[in-house]
């Protein structure tokens, strides 16, 4: 691929990811706002309490081969069958196994009612395991652009259908058909908007291969879902459902905030440095400008979500969710260096080197699991705490190989990182007193973010963050585009071959 091709997708491909995963984070943010007012913290805690066991069986479902498809540079149709067959049967045995062991899960919590809800949730399994393959052609082709239409499409749908449910009252159930009707409808559109369709046609030797490569991110992957998940396990055990649904909603808008950054940049990222993983130099280039562009957006985004949090949860969702208030604070912090720690992750399955991949993630076990265990008995405040220095540790053990392989390692990431580190603590002092000083919820929002915003470019400017003028020069091409098919259409039009 030429580089001047790589370089135009890989641009369209994140303006498109932005696109979709804004888009979509209004969209679950506006939905999540109606819902949140209308249902109870208990019945989002009911959902969180089985979220362990539907992300673990998903991974097992996709097993890395998504991504070993990604990866492979000689695919053939016969690989994607593959894959889609095997999916399809995995999924099914999953949902058996769910099914069955739904009694011993509510069981397990002291929560009869989540028989009859996990039963019907898992369906979700069978039913994403038939898009996978379409997903990941449009990964590999870094056509963002339909993922796009297709998850902003879906989750508007689900969305009121949620909200509908909700209103008629029933509860914890609206949540479960807001879940179905995603899975459905994003299905149905892959379905319509790919061009390809499986032949059911199954060969040993490709799954073999795929495997191969996708059997240790399997491993990666189950690990990673089971540490993801294991606070909403011990919350749902150890505490109550309410508690786990301020856990959850604090959760939620972590996950819109750096979980949208995560997403855009690990799907552009990884098919990116994949087709540079034979060009050492250029990679590394690459590589480097992703480290810094994600420092770039995530530090002023969590920071000023952590300041705002107060305002923000009491305007949006009202006083009795005013439990959450801490807990986002906190989480904010947990996931500001997130994002970083993905692309480091990323470049090692972009080698070809997912045996790394799941050691350094097996690694940082024994410290997530020391932080969890001291901080149970203190609170749910005391556990998100113990991630932020969980988070920490983690950063400098993925940064390893990096450093290791290339010579861009923890330290020199952060040193890359530091302008935006003080542009971030700059821009935070002002909005600290502005929004400690107006009680009217919305106006805290409005003017702190907005204060946010203009302080954190001012600082960047002068303190010389390059990532502003490339951010500057990505907007004033996209601009001069538009305008330029804009005047190729008018040139065309009929009217403008008239004479006057």
């Amino acid at each position: 691929m030429e580089a001047g091709s790589i370089k135009q997708k890989a641009t369209t491909g994140v303006l498109w990811n932005a696109i979709e995963k804004f888009s979509v984070l209004a969209g679950q943010f506006m939905i999540g706002i109606v819902l949140a007012r209308i249902l109870m913290p208990k019945d989002f805690g009911l959902i969180g309490m089985l979220s362990i066991f539907i992300v673990v069986s998903q991974s097992f479902v996709d097993s890395g081969m998504g991504l070993a498809l990604v990866q492979k540079k000689d695919r053939t149709e016969l690989d994607f069958s593959t894959v889609f067959v095997f999916n399809f049967l995995i999924s099914t045995l999953f949902y058996l196994i769910l099914f069955f062991a739904a009694p011993f899960i509510a069981d397990f919590y002291e929560m009869p009612q989540l028989v009859g809800i996990s039963r019907i949730l898992t369906l979700n399994l069978i039913i994403n395991s038939l898009a996978i393959v379409q997903r990941t052609r449009l990964v590999i082709n870094i056509n963002f652009k339909t993922l796009a239409k297709i998850n902003v499409i879906s989750v508007v749908i689900a969305g009121s259908c949620g909200i509908i449910c909700a209103n008629l009252g029933y509860g914890v159930w609206s949540l479960v058909v807001q879940n179905l009707v995603l899975a459905t409808v994003s299905v149905v559109l892959y379905w319509s908007l790919s061009k390809w369709k499986p032949s059911l046609k199954f060969s040993k030797k490709s799954f073999n291969d795929l495997f191969g490569f996708g059997s240790k991110l399997l491993l990666a992957s189950i690990y990673g879902k089971i540490l993801q998940n294991l606070y909403d396990l011990t919350i749902g055990k150890k505490f109550s459902a309410a508690d786990l649904g301020y856990y959850n909603r604090s959760k939620s808008f972590v996950e819109l905030s750096s979980g949208s950054i995560t997403r855009i940049l690990h799907q552009v990222t990884y098919p990116v440095l994949c087709s540079l993983a034979d060009d050492k130099e250029r990679m590394v280039a690459a590589y480097i400008r992703m480290i810094k562009m994600a420092g770039f957006m995530i530090f002023p985004v969590m920071t000023l979500l952590s300041l705002l949090a107060d305002p923000l949860i009491r305007f949006v969702l009202t006083d009795k969710w005013a439990m959450a208030i801490p807990l986002l604070q906190w989480m904010c912090f947990a996931r500001i260096i997130y994002p970083v720690s993905v692309i480091n992750m990323n470049l090692l399955n972009a080698i070809g080197r997912s045996d790394l991949y799941l050691k350094v993630d097996l690694s940082k076990f024994p410290f997530i699991l020391f932080f969890l265990v001291a901080a149970i008995p203190y609170g749910v405040k005391a556990m998100i705490i113990g991630q932020v220095f969980s988070a920490i540790i983690g950063f400098f053990i993925n940064a390893y190989y990096p450093g290791k392989f290339y010579g861009y390692g923890a330290w020199a990431q952060i040193k890359d990182l530091s302008r935006m580190l003080l542009a971030t603590a700059i821009m935070a002092v002002p909005v600290y007193f502005l929004t400690n000083s107006i009680e009217h919820h919305l106006l805290a929002i409005f003017t702190g973010g907005s204060c946010g915003l203009i302080s954190y470019i001012t600082a960047c400017y002068f303190l010389k963050v390059n990532e502003l003028n490339e951010i500057k020069s990505i907007g004033l091409k996209l601009l001069n585009k538009k305008k330029n098919q804009s005047d190729i259409s008018d040139s065309a039009s009929p009217d403008s071959n008239k004479s006057d």
